[in-house]
């Protein structure tokens, strides 16, 4: 499908996964290198259907990257399919307030949205993760991120 056949904003199906924690696949371009640039990110959130919102910490390479180079893919299982994000991105809060955490808010303009997954195939289990740490802690600042990527 070419690229003006493209949908610009989240379908009705995909908004609703990035309502809450959801694991994404954020690349951006390196600002060193040039090359490539993955990370693993679950701090993020749709304020609206053409818009992304992440958290990430102020020592993230991520941060040099998208302020180099404000291309970035995000990458995320849902409704059966690997869905590709493609968007501009900027930094818009540095540092996000009131976090006990030094996180920084990054926006992405989403410009298409694909299904990555090959031919005639679906995803039937998406991947799980736990995390490692207080799991009490862990909820708690997870709701504070959230709170605080819904008012930025």
């Amino acid at each position: 499908m070419p690229m003006a056949e493209m949908p610009t904003v989240l379908s009705e199906h995909l908004f609703p996964l990035l309502q809450r924690e959801k694991l994404v696949l954020l690349s951006t371009v390196d600002a060193e290198g040039g090359g490539p640039h993955t990370s693993a990110i679950s701090w993020i959130f749709a304020p609206e259907p053409g818009r992304l919102r992440l958290a990430v910490d102020l020592k993230s390479s991520i941060l040099a990257n998208v302020k180099a180079e404000p291309q970035v893919t995000a990458t995320f299982f849902g409704a059966g399919k690997v869905n590709v994000i493609y968007g501009t991105a900027r930094v818009v809060h540095e540092p996000l307030s009131d976090l006990p955490l030094k996180l920084a808010c990054i926006e992405v303009e989403i410009e298409s949205v694909r299904d990555g997954l090959f031919h005639g195939s679906r995803i039937t289990a998406e991947p799980e993760y736990e995390k490692t740490y207080d799991e009490r802690a862990a909820s708690k600042l997870d709701d504070q991120v959230f709170a605080a990527l819904k008012k930025a």
